[in-house]
Order: C-alpha cells, then sequence, then structure tokens
C-alpha cells in the first residue's frame, strides 16, 4: 500500500472521528435543549410582568417580579399556606411509608409464615388496579372514618395521608423484599445467638444495611405525594387546608390567561423542594436505584 492511500485513508478515519463527535455532541445538545426549553419557558413566563399568554416571549421584553410579590402577597391565594400543607402531608406520608414497608418487607423476607405467599400475591395484585378507579369508595370510606374519627374524614390532612400510605405499601414493600432478600441470613443468625431479639436486628442490624432503598422509597413516595391533584382534590375542599398542587390547579381553571405569570412562578417556588430533597438524597437514590436492579 503506497504511502499516498496511506494517507487518505488515515484522514478518512480523522474525519470519521470527527464527525462521530460532533454529531455525539449534536444529539446531546439536542437532548438537552429539549429537557430544559419548558423550564426556560416556565422562568421566562414567571418574569414576564404582563402575565399572559397572549404576550408571552422567550425572552420578555419588560422582565421583572412583579408576578412573585403578586403570588406571596395575595390574599385570595394563600400560597405559602399552600406549600407549607404541600410538604407537611408529604414528609409524613413518606415517613410513614418507609417505615411501614420496611416491616412489612422484613417480615415477607425473613418470616415463614401460613399464607406468606398468597397475602404477597394479594398485596401485588391490588397495586395493578389504578388509583382513579377507586376514588369513589375512597371518598366514601374517609366520609364514613370522618363520621367516628373527624381527624381523618373528608378535609383533614390525617384522611389524605391515610389514603396515601394504602396506595403506597403494596408495590414498596415489594420493592424493599427484594433488597431485605439480599442482605446475608448470617447477620441475623450471630445477633440471634448473642441474645439480640427480632426487633433489634431488624432497627439495629438490617436497617442501617437497607438504606439506599429506603431513600429510593421515601423520595419517590414524597415527590408522588407532593404533585398529586386527583385524591387531594377530592378529599380537601376548604382552601387553607389544600394542597400547592391544587392550589395551581386554581390558576388554571380560575383566569389561566390572565394570570400565567403567577402560575409560572408558584410552579418555579413549588419545585423548590423536590428539588432539595433529591440533592439531598442524591447519593443513596442513585445507589438505590443500581443496586436494586441486580438484587432481589
Amino acid at each position: 500500500m503506497s504511502s499516498a492511500t496511506m494517507d487518505i485513508m488515515s484522514n478518512k478515519m480523522k474525519r470519521d472521528r470527527w464527525l462521530g463527535y460532533f454529531g455525539r455532541l449534536l444529539i446531546v445538545f439536542a437532548a438537552l435543549a429539549f429537557a430544559f426549553f419548558p423550564i426556560i419557558w416556565i422562568v421566562s413566563a414567571s418574569l414576564n410582568e404582563t402575565g399572559t399568554l397572549n404576550t408571552q416571549k422567550l425572552i420578555p421584553t419588560n422582565a421583572g417580579l412583579d408576578n412573585y410579590r403578586t403570588l406571596l402577597n395575595s390574599n385570595v391565594h394563600p400560597f405559602a399556606t399552600w406549600m407549607w400543607n404541600s410538604i407537611k402531608v408529604s414528609a409524613i406520608t413518606a415517613i410513614l411509608t418507609v417505615f411501614v414497608c420496611a416491616l412489612g418487607a422484613y417480615a415477607f423476607s425473613r418470616f415463614r409464615f401460613t399464607g406468606r405467599r398468597n397475602l404477597m400475591l394479594t398485596i401485588f395484585l391490588v397495586q395493578v388496579f389504578p388509583n382513579s378507579l377507586t376514588i369513589v369508595a375512597t371518598f366514601l370510606l374517609i366520609q364514613t372514618i370522618g363520621r367516628h374519627i373527624p381527624s381523618f374524614g373528608l378535609n383533614s390532612h390525617g384522611g389524605l395521608i391515610l389514603v396515601y400510605l394504602g396506595g403506597a405499601l403494596g408495590i414498596n414493600t415489594w420493592l424493599m423484599k427484594g433488597f431485605f432478600d439480599s442482605i446475608p441470613r448470617e447477620l441475623d443468625e450471630s445477633a440471634r445467638i448473642d441474645g439480640a431479639s427480632d426487633w433489634l436486628i431488624f432497627w439495629r442490624i438490617i436497617f442501617p444495611l437497607v438504606r439506599p432503598i429506603l431513600a429510593v422509597v421515601g423520595i419517590l413516595s414524597f415527590v408522588g405525594t407532593y404533585g398529586d391533584v386527583i385524591i387531594a382534590l377530592t378529599l380537601l375542599k376548604d382552601k387553607e387546608v389544600q394542597t400547592l398542587a391544587i392550589g395551581l390547579n386554581r390558576f388554571i381553571t380560575d383566569s389561566f390567561n390572565q394570570e400565567w405569570g403567577v402560575f409560572s412562578a408558584g410552579a418555579l417556588i413549588g419545585a423548590i423542594p423536590i428539588v432539595i430533597v433529591i440533592l439531598s438524597f442524591q447519593r443513596f437514590f442513585v445507589s438505590g436505584l443500581t443496586e436494586g436492579a441486580v438484587k432481589g
């Protein structure tokens, strides 16, 4: 092979390599633009002081913070109350979901009792039905509970948390059980020889080892509860007890075009707790997903 031919082939390989490199960069930039455009559009809308869809531009000509002032100082829409209600309900639901699911997963993973497999199958099958199919039954059930215990009835955060817990226990218990099964049983046996009880084994030995999956379940539960609209809208009627998702829904149903800028400002501020939670537990969340993919 002549030197000229080798040079041509070398130049062709370099050109193909550069084309492949720029092609990958183009795909990456296209994906980033697709992912970040809605966020940029919402930020732009929140800074647009005219606050309507008809005047919305990617780069607003009269940018300002009037929408944020209107949102935070409004007497008609208690944004701060809505946000606090969402954080409270989501945090309590996430903590209770993690704790109760961990207890159930530990029992299914470590104990052998009559009806264990049938009970696990029942829990799994219940989760197959969408929550939207049970809205009417859920409403009537919470209404009945509220007649005897008002704190867990309609228009209460207690009743809302009960419904969220009932919907989250099944699939999360299954998810945790697979992770619990990967913990060697020799640890249990060694602790039991030393005189440890089942509760001590769970709390002092097993619980710290499954922190990644606990973080995954906690984050998913918090995010899912924080952004829920259908169940919260069905059970909560008074403005003072409603969550952020319902509150922002008021801007859409009442005067969407006129209050588009205020709605965008509320959506951005409302996303802050989600970002904080994910960033705070990101290390456990990533490890829980990757380890859970090969365990169980």
